[in-house]
This record gives C-alpha cells, structure tokens and sequence, in this order.
C-alpha cells in the first residue's frame, strides 16, 4: 500500500504523523466543520463554493479558525499533488483546538485529507434502496444545514439503513416535511417536474444540489426548490434521486417495501445523470486549460 500524505496546518507530511491534541474540542465535543468533494483528473469540482460553504459554516457557529479560502486551495491541490491522485474524495476539516488556557493563544487545526474513490456502477445501473429515518431534523438544532462534526445521528441512520439492506436514510422535520438524507441531497420526480426541499427546511446547501437545479434551468426542466415536501409526495414519485459530491447523482428505486417508479432508474434522472456527468467533463477540461487552481 503506498504512503499516504495529508496537510496538517500548513505543512505535508505522511498520514501517520499527523496529529491533533487530545483536548481538541472538535475530537472531544465535535465542535469543527468540514467539506468533502470530489477530485477528477487531479483537480477539485467547484473548490470554491466548498470553501464558501465551509468558512461561511464556521462563521454560523463562531468556530476560530484562522484558515483562508487562499490557503486551503493551496492545501487541497498540494495533498491531491502529493497523494498522486486523480479520482479522490477529499476532505477539509476546521477545528478549534484545545481550549486556550490563560496567557496561552488558540491553536485551531486546519486537516486536509485525500483518498482514491470509485463509485459502484449499480448505484446508477441499478439504483439504490432507502428508508425513513426514525431520527427527524430540528430548525433549531444549530448544526442543521451545515456540515459540522456532528454526524452521529446520520451514522447511526446509516447504519441502521445498511442494516435492513438499504442504501441510505431519508430524515423529516417533526412537522413531516422532507429534509435531507444522511449524506445526501433528494430529489422527486412527478409528472416531469423536479422537486426537492427548500434550504429553510433545513437542509444543506450541497453543491451537486445547487448543479442540478442549474441543470435543471439550463435544459428548461421545471425544477421547484420552494415547497415543503412530505412522505405523501414520496410516495407518489414518479421518480427519485439522490445528490452528493462524491457519489455525484444516484437514482433512487424503492423506498422500504415501495416501488419508486418502475424499480429502476427513470428517464428523467438519467438525463439528468448524463448533463451532470457532461458538466463535469467541460468544467475540468476548462480547469486543464488554466494555469494553477492556486491562489
């Protein structure tokens, strides 16, 4: 197995000797936010809105930092660089630190990783199965909408979707309205329209999720990103899929013991799978073209 080289505040260095303090508040209370995102041909997917996201995360929470939109581009192109990678998912974290004592200045952590990633073609072939979660999404939980460390319910969902045999997890509200799954954003298919969550929800702000709607304008798709949803309305899907940076765009078939569609990935999201794959393609063929992603 080949080395692995990480970043670790400001500096490349192999996975194993990268460090963090045991009193990192972002290891002991989860108090840290992070992006993850696809690298292709070497180079990050719109790297500059996960930042913005990122850093716009942190200063929702008041989380000290220190780190710039300049340096963490800098870090991912170097660790992407370093791990000789061409297909990766690539992470940022932002933590904290220890709590300062007194006389003593913060000392926040700022964590770049990269790993070779490729995606099962049965999630698109095929499609994916999922569930409703028995966790729900709170307004007024102050990590709703972000990506912050606070990830252990949507674990546990996870686990418990891969469990019963499923993919992933569906969450809603208290009030019922469809939010968001674990890692994902969804989408629903009825009668030629796409629909899926509004922000206010809550529900993350994901970068595929913003892609598809500009898909969505681009090929005159109606798209409505302004209606609550409910299970009802998954239910009568015609159609459903799921967005992440990663995996990209994967149909989704059935919902528990319920059919979605015809049980297989329906011809709207495929069109919608081939414009996001093409949009990949141009955006990175324009990246070749440029100098430096740096700063």
């Amino acid at each position: 197995m080949s080395q692995s080289y990480v970043y670790l505040n400001g500096t490349i260095l192999p996975a194993e000797e990268a460090t963090v303090s045991v009193f990192d508040t972002g290891l002991l209370h989860g108090a840290s936010v992070f992006t993850t995102l696809l690298g292709h041909n070497g180079r990050p997917f719109r790297l500059q809105r996960h930042l913005k996201r990122l850093l716009d995360n942190a200063d929702r929470i008041g989380l000290r930092h220190g780190s710039s939109a300049e340096e963490l581009t800098k870090a991912v192109n170097e660790v992407l660089a370093a791990n000789r990678l061409t297909e990766a998912r690539i992470r940022v974290t932002l933590t904290p630190g220890a709590v300062a004592g007194p006389g003593e200045e913060p000392r926040p952590a700022t964590i770049v990783t990269a790993s070779a990633v490729e995606n099962p073609p049965h999630w698109y072939e095929k499609g994916l199965g999922v569930m409703v979660s028995r966790f729900r999404q709170f307004g007024g939980d102050p990590a709703a909408g972000i990506k912050s460390g606070c990830y252990l319910g949507r674990v546990l969902a996870r686990q418990e979707a891969a469990a019963a045999g499923l993919d992933e997890a569906l969450w809603f509200t208290p009030a019922g309205d469809l939010a968001e799954a674990c890692f994902c954003n969804v989408f629903l298919i009825r009668q030629g329209t796409v629909w899926t969550p509004p922000l206010e929800t809550p529900v993350l702000p994901g970068i595929v999720r913003e892609a598809v709607i500009e898909l969505c304008q681009k090929h005159k798709i109606p798209c409505k990103a302004d209606q609550p949803l409910t299970i009802k309305n998954c239910l009568a899907a015609e159609e459903m899929f799921l967005t992440s940076s990663v995996a990209g765009v994967r149909p989704v078939v059935r919902l528990e013991r319920h059919a979605i569609g015809e049980e297989k990935p329906g011809p709207l999201t495929g069109k919608i799978l081939a414009a996001y794959r093409k949009l990949l393609q141009e955006e990175f063929h324009q990246m070749a073209r440029l100098p430096s992603q740096g700063p």
